[in-house]
């Protein structure tokens, strides 16, 4: 998905269509989109040509996109996973991975990355009464994995800002989200993390519409990348316009939340509540 928008935003910007693309590569018209949504592997010949057409000459440049090419082509860790995991969550976590900077604002639960197991159980089993239990563990064992990220060498810095709503929702029950509270107060220790709380009290906020993530990454060339949770599927936004839209709304969003000191005390008062 990152090198597909990236040659998309270089085709348009040297003003080559979607067909002379393809006729560089020998390929279909269809194939060129299906490269630039993500929806299909490179080659390293195809992809090497499409940059000598569309002028990128920047030696820096064009290996950025090459190698991210190549790490498209292996497997991930999570790959393992793909019997219990949607097809649409699965661009979402490799994106998690590559990720320098998290940004997220949740409603309902507590972030992915900050849930205990026994939380991540009890959110994982709303609406599963018909999964088989070695599913629901293995979708446990899928989130927990990801959190492996947050203790890499390289690890990214997460910003979560979370809803008063997401820690006041009794999931599991008192013990279970004692052990979340806490695990929370211990993350507000990490320099590489940060959480906030919108209060109640704050009324209507910025980001009213619901639940997002904005993911950024490394390397200086690549965009942004929205992400947006439904149902049953997911939308992933990077057109320059759309990110800023919801980029302005996390900065404004993130004024109106709790200070992260502040932040600390509101989870020691909710502690002491249950």
């Amino acid at each position: 998905m990152m090198v597909g928008a990236q040659l998309r935003r270089l085709r348009e910007g040297s003003g080559i269509s979607r067909e002379e693309a393809a006729d560089a590569i020998r390929a279909t018209h269809s194939k060129i989109s299906r490269l630039e949504l993500g929806r299909s592997g490179f080659k390293r010949r195809d992809l090497v040509d499409l940059l000598d057409l569309y002028g990128v000459t920047g030696a820096t440049e064009r290996q950025t996109l090459l190698e991210l090419a190549r790490q498209a082509g292996e497997p991930g860790w999570w790959h393992r996973y793909q019997d219990v995991m949607p097809g649409w969550l699965e661009p979402y976590i490799g994106l998690e991975q590559a990720a320098s900077v998290i940004r997220s604002y949740e409603v309902q639960f507590v972030h992915g990355l900050m849930q205990t197991e026994d939380y991540a159980r009890a959110v994982i089993s709303i609406g599963a009464e018909h999964m088989p239990e070695n599913e629901t563990e293995r979708r446990v064992i899928l989130r927990l994995s990801r959190q492996r990220l947050l203790t890499a060498a390289d690890r990214p810095r997460l910003w979560a800002v979370l809803d008063e709503a997401a820690l006041r929702r009794p999931l599991g029950g008192r013990t279970v989200m004692r052990g979340q509270l806490r695990h929370l107060l211990e993350l507000t220790e990490d320099p590489a993390v940060t959480l906030q709380v919108v209060p109640f009290r704050v009324g209507a906020h910025p980001a009213a519409g619901g639940p997002f993530t904005i993911l950024r990454f490394p390397q200086p060339d690549l965009p942004d990348v929205v992400y947006l949770e439904q149902l049953s599927s997911a939308l992933y936004l990077d057109k320059p316009e759309e990110v800023r839209g919801y980029l302005g709304t996390m900065d404004r969003l993130c004024l109106v939340a709790e200070s992260p000191e502040r932040t600390r005390e509101t989870l020691n008062g909710l502690l002491r509540e249950l």
